[in-house]
């Protein structure tokens, strides 16, 4: 399959792989890992989604409502790829890659699909390096499993994101009224 966006002619990273734990800025044990079995974790990240502030929702997700949250992640769960971070039990941050097709065989092969992100931190954990970790580490995850181009859009004031984006090799590829469009491409 043929990318339908531009990406950077050269790779970014390399970026670690999960599994990690560090001491978030807060000086909160935090887990990161990669979510093999998504339905596995699937309670946990319902649970995070859950209380998530409305007004922090992007792009209408993550959506309201245990049973609109539950259906969304369903709905993904098997062809996305999917790291969380975790504050002893609790699922504090969730960041999954999602296919641009439906066909199963180019999402198998992964290489030639683009992946879509999507990266949410819970408020009482925003800003404490815990969404750059896991960042990270889910590009290494995509990295180690084949996946080469990643691309998401976010809205454009919202410059905390975008610069956390740029840090770790996202560039702009074009913008649309309230969105700016970034793609990155692994090694």
């Amino acid at each position: 399959m043929v990318g339908t966006r531009p990406y950077p002619d050269e790779p970014a990273g390399p970026f670690p792989s999960p599994t990690t734990t560090f001491d978030d800025r807060e000086g909160r044990p935090i887990e990161i890992a990669a979510e093999a079995d998504f339905a596995d974790a699937l309670d946990d990240v319902v649970d995070m989604y859950a209380q998530f502030d409305p007004t922090d929702r992007a792009q209408g997700i993550p959506p309201t409502g245990e049973a609109r949250i539950r259906n969304w992640l369903e709905t993904i769960a098997d062809e996305s790829v999917n790291v969380v971070a975790r504050h002893g039990e609790d699922v504090v941050a969730h960041a999954t890659l999602v296919p641009d097709t439906d066909d199963p065989q180019a999402i198998e092969d992964r290489g030639d699909v683009e992946w879509e992100l999507a990266i949410f931190v819970l408020q009482d954990y925003q800003r404490a390096g815990i969404g750059t970790r896991l960042l990270e580490h889910l590009l290494g995850h995509a990295s180690d499993i084949g996946i080469e181009q990643v691309w998401l859009t976010v809205e454009r004031w919202n410059n905390p994101a975008i610069a956390l984006y740029e840090r770790v090799g996202f560039e702009s590829t074009g913008t649309e009224s309230f969105e700016q469009e970034m793609a990155i491409r692994l090694e």
